[in-house]
């Protein structure tokens, strides 16, 4: 069973409209897009079990659309209610869709606190970010750095260094979707976005997507998709001085 998380950006320039058919809004492309991966996942025999959840930048517990209990009935028409309002908390809102997913690990037993990694014990979590890539703003201004919140209620949160677990992947799909004709012509190939995500997606073995027509958020879609499987996200540290070099002479006197 994979769980996969959509945060869409619910803040006011999400009412921005797009040069597309009919003038949508970013947030009319975004329910777009998740709609359109639902069907394309579910074309898949490994989409048997999966969890959708649906969360937005609000405040909690208002973010929450549709959680563990929902099903995916309750998620779609969830999705299609999504209005614009508030603003763009990234980093609150990613670091509570961590907590949501997080919230059961310690009954289950997943993470085996003191006994060791156990990479075939896994609950892997895909959460795709939705966003138009504006600066970040809260209460007290205009934000310029991308921080997630450290403390968290969660029991156990503590034993973890990171606010994401081994098992779970980011992706963002930045929507830089302009209001006027795009003067240059798709290439064929999508590149990473230059918004602070992006980093955040990397360490998770995730990446961005910085989308600027439909043609290439249907190829982002297609490629999301493709990398929604189950592994883990290891990263080796080295320990202790080189290993001397091996010398002609040393091979030949063995």
């Amino acid at each position: 069973m994979t769980i996969i998380v959509f945060l869409i950006d619910t803040s006011a320039s999400m009412n921005q409209r797009g040069y597309l058919g009919g003038r949508p809004t970013l947030l009319d492309v975004a329910k777009g897009a998740v709609e359109t991966f639902v069907k394309v996942r579910q074309r898949s025999p490994e989409s048997r079990g999966d969890r959708y959840m649906l969360m937005t930048f609000e405040d909690p517990p208002n973010n929450i659309k549709a959680g563990w209990k929902e099903n995916l009935a309750t998620f779609m028409n969830e999705l299609k209610n999504l209005q614009c309002q508030g603003m763009t908390m990234m980093g609150a809102a990613l670091k509570h869709a961590f907590d949501v997913l997080n919230i059961n690990r310690m009954q289950t037993g997943i993470d085996t606190y003191g006994q060791g990694r156990c990479p075939f014990f896994l609950e892997p979590s895909v959460i795709v970010v939705i966003t138009d890539g504006s600066k970040l703003s809260n209460t007290s201004g205009v934000q310029e750095d991308f921080n997630l919140p450290m403390h968290s209620p969660i029991p156990g949160s503590e034993m973890t260094r990171e606010p994401f677990r081994w098992d779970q992947r980011l992706f963002s799909l930045v929507l830089r979707m302009s209001g006027t004709p795009a003067l240059d012509r798709d290439t064929g190939l999508v590149p990473s976005d230059t918004s602070p995500i992006d980093a955040m997606c990397e360490v998770t073995g995730g990446r961005s997507y910085s989308i600027t027509s439909q043609r290439m958020l249907m190829q982002c879609i297609d490629s999301l998709v493709l990398k929604v499987q189950s592994g883990v996200v290891i990263n080796f540290e080295k320990i202790g001085p080189d290993p001397t070099p091996v010398t002609n002479e040393n091979s030949r006197e063995g």
